[in-house]
């Protein structure tokens, strides 16, 4: 059974929708910018690929709020595209962010003592019901329609790719003919932000903002956080062409693998990286040899760009296929950055062109990879999308293009 793809929704903060973030992408246009969404007074890192709306200047999301608009704008881009509409009448997986109450709700509710709290207990439901985890999950369903309980997936950087992961696994037990897989993210607040930082993660390269996110470089000093959503429409390809829908691509396989060595770091010796591209590759039924382009993880943090370019070359060998790290220009969409990672892959397949590297002005060479530092054409019709997070956890997800 081959999946198809017949939808794809971006918003990076390259813009909203696929062809504004293809033609950026492929000019090497950056999207990082400094923060005006907050004061940043005090911060170490004060530069993201932020996504601010229209709205922004008359009302202060929370990052719930902001993680159910972006989704919302991605799966409605994919569905028109793919030709369907609410209601969609398959299941939707997300990858998502564990959300929590921030700080200015929390101030808001500090006075107040246990009788007091539970006498306001209804005029704080509408915020409990935001801040639920997997809320806006279940909004989203709600608006398109979607059947059964959404499935809410946070593997850290890697959600979005456990997402595919688990729509193509539904297809495949024939539970359904279509899904949504998708994954949201606006982590980007003071707390957020602050606490990326205290961890030693974050670039502090802020001026200009444009040049901070340069993976793969010697002066790679960490990655630069971003807001985005990313989704897709997957359906059996006997169900596609069943309805006429154009076929953009194909979900070929997905494969992931635990890494237990450290709560934020991966083993050094990337051995759980190669499993997992190697099972990703297993799945679909492919060798390495087959596999036109990868695009990387590529945080841009010395210890990220060095195990993956290491675990890449042991599954590949000493020339491995061209290896692009888009969040040089839209920054580390954290759990989204799977599912938007992967539409790139496959706009990459349908126009046979490599979206680059930026900021590649003093490439690592001893990572003894082909970087990409401008667009190119490139005949293929494989490629592979790495995510991994913090924990440990690892998924791979290989795209094939239209036949």
């Amino acid at each position: 059974m081959r999946i198809a793809v017949t939808g794809i929704g971006l918003v990076t903060a390259l813009g909203f929708g696929t062809g504004t973030n293809w033609a950026a992408l492929t000019a090497g246009t950056s999207g990082i910018r400094h923060i005006t969404r907050f004061d940043t007074t005090g911060m170490r890192a004060t530069i993201a690929g932020c996504v601010d709306f229209p709205e922004d200047a008359g009302r202060n999301f929370t990052t719930a709020a902001r993680v159910e608009r972006l989704g919302q704008l991605a799966i409605a881009e994919a569905l028109a595209q793919s030709g369907l509409a609410a209601p969609f009448g398959g299941p939707l997986a997300i990858g998502m962010p564990p959300v929590e109450i921030e700080w200015p709700q929390r101030l808001a509710f500090r006075a107040a003592t246990y009788p007091e709290l539970m006498e306001k207990a209804p005029a704080a439901a509408p915020l409990y019901e935001e801040f639920l985890f997997g809320g806006a999950s279940t909004r989203l369903a709600e608006r398109f329609g979607t059947t059964g309980v959404p499935q809410v997936v946070t593997t850290a950087c890697a959600s979005g790719g456990s997402a595919i992961q688990l729509a193509i696994e539904a297809i495949r037990r024939g539970e359904t003919p279509k899904a949504i897989a998708a994954g949201a993210d606006a982590s980007l607040q003071p707390e957020t932000l602050i606490r990326f930082g205290l961890l030693q993660a974050l670039s502090t390269r802020n001026d200009p903002p444009e040049a901070a996110s340069r993976p793969f470089t010697l002066s790679r000093d960490g990655f630069v956080m971003g807001d985005g959503a990313g989704a897709l429409i997957l359906e059996t390809e006997e169900h596609a062409r069943a309805r006429g829908a154009t076929i953009l691509g194909y979900v070929l396989g997905a494969g992931e693998a635990a890494d237990t060595f450290h709560r934020t770091r991966s083993t050094p010796d990337g051995a759980a990286i190669v499993r997992c591209m190697q099972r990703a590759l297993d799945d679909a039924g492919l060798t390495p040899a087959e596999i036109g382009y990868i695009n990387a993880h590529g945080t841009s943090t010395p210890e990220n760009d060095k195990m993956e370019a290491q675990a890449v070359r042991m599954l590949f060998g000493e020339t491995p296929p061209p290896i692009s790290s888009t969040k040089s220009m839209i920054g580390h969409t954290l759990s989204a950055a799977g599912a938007i990672e992967a539409a790139i892959c496959l706009l990459a397949l349908r126009h046979q062109v490599l979206p680059p590297t930026i900021n590649q002005d003093d490439v690592d060479e001893g990572l003894g990879l082909d970087t990409i530092p401008v667009a190119r054409p490139h005949r293929f019709r494989a490629a592979i999308s790495n995510s991994f997070g913090f924990g440990g956890q690892n998924v791979s997800v290989v795209l094939g293009a239209a036949d």
